[in-house]
């Protein structure tokens, strides 16, 4: 029988004793949404609003608000955290937040990531206030966390959900910027959440085409091979890809610098598929279509250009991607940005032709 941990036999509140506790590393990501006008977005993306740095603002805001949660909620333990990262993201009514928290200990820190998430978007209706009175902060909810005894646990979020249906709606959480507003890495960061990713479109027959059949996902992150950051988009990958009946290898996670060796490692045992993301922008270490180029014997360039008109058509910065797709002997390899967003596109972009393509590198028409 599931109990209240925070209370005792008798019914009163208690704080929970964690020095039996084992000390391991936790980590824990939010998100949430502060719902507003097209107007508001617009001067935030622009930073002109009448008070300035708003992002800026927030983004402290919100790691402060990590760190004083034991303050906040009366029940939680003082934590030492090693790091606390807030992102921010848009979409035409919606600015979006996603919190990531680490800390090595006895227990997690899923409070101290859904208070920076919190924190960091009060703070964003503080600062947009005065253009839009009515902003309502929404949908603040734990993504995943992980460590200790349970493990890892991804949010299973509704299907088919969509952050921009109403001021109050479901909850959704695109990634677009980094805290500083900046674009630069924008075409990895194309912004809708993995977690509201249609994962269930399944094509009617053949669900199981991928069944007797290897694939490997591979992540290029040097903040995820670090352990600085949470990636989402691999396991979203890797439930995709074993709903379809593969046998899934990875997620990978090589630095960005040492991507070319991630190929090398996921092309072991000869995939039918190689599905990489991150590493596709136009940032001086995104290095993932150059290590792929270098191993390919045939490019599918149609497939790529797909992928990447499918996230400019809702998002024009996707444009900047510059992953490529093809063949290295009889293996797909397909490269999609590092973002939730960029993932969903190219699962959209895949499914229908996945299973023909396949079996026409196998040799054949169709997969019997």
């Amino acid at each position: 029988m599931s109990e209240l941990s925070h209370v005792d036999r008798e019914g009163r509140a208690r704080m929970v004793d964690v020095s039996a506790k084992a000390d391991t590393t936790r980590v824990a990501v939010a998100a949430g949404e502060l719902h507003t006008t097209p107007e508001v977005v617009r001067l935030v993306r622009a930073d002109d609003m009448p008070k300035a740095d708003v992002l800026s603002t927030a983004r402290i805001a919100g790691i402060n608000g990590a760190k004083k949660t034991s303050e906040l909620i009366p029940l939680c333990h003082q934590l030492a955290l090693s790091s606390v990262d807030v992102r921010f993201g848009f979409t035409d009514t919606t600015i979006t937040i996603e919190a990531s928290a680490k800390t090595k200990g006895p227990t997690g820190v899923e409070m101290e990531a859904l208070t920076a998430v919190a924190v960091a978007g009060l703070t964003l209706h503080d600062m947009v206030k005065a253009v839009d009175p009515g902003a309502v902060l929404n949908g603040v909810r734990l993504l995943t966390k992980e460590g200790g005894k349970h493990g890892h646990w991804v949010r299973e979020e509704q299907v088919g959900q969509d952050a921009g249906q109403t001021r109050a709606g479901a909850a959704h959480a695109p990634v677009a910027v980094d805290s500083s507003g900046s674009s630069a890495h924008n075409a990895d960061t194309s912004g809708r959440s993995a977690h509201a990713a249609d994962l269930s479109a399944r094509p009617a027959d053949g669900a199981a085409y991928g069944a007797g059949r290897a694939a490997a996902v591979l992540v290029a992150s040097t903040g995820v091979a670090a352990g600085t950051r949470v990636d989402t988009t691999g396991p979203t990958l890797a439930e995709w890809l074993g709903g379809l009946g593969f046998s899934v290898r990875g997620p990978l996670v090589y630095a960005d610098a040492d991507i070319a060796y991630g190929l090398a490692d996921a092309l072991k045992g000869e995939p039918a598929l190689v599905i990489t993301t991150g590493g596709t922008g136009a940032s001086p270490t995104d290095a993932t279509p150059e290590a792929t180029l270098a191993v390919l014997d045939r490019e599918l360039p149609g497939v790529a250009e797909a992928i990447r008109q499918r996230g400019a058509a809702k998002f024009p910065l996707a444009s900047l991607s510059r992953g490529v797709t093809g063949l290295v002997g009889r293996t797909v390899v397909v490269n999609l940005p590092g973002s939730p967003g960029g993932v969903k596109d190219g699962i959209a972009v895949l499914e229908p032709l996945l299973e023909h393509l396949l079996a026409q590198v196998a040799g054949g028409g169709s997969h019997e």
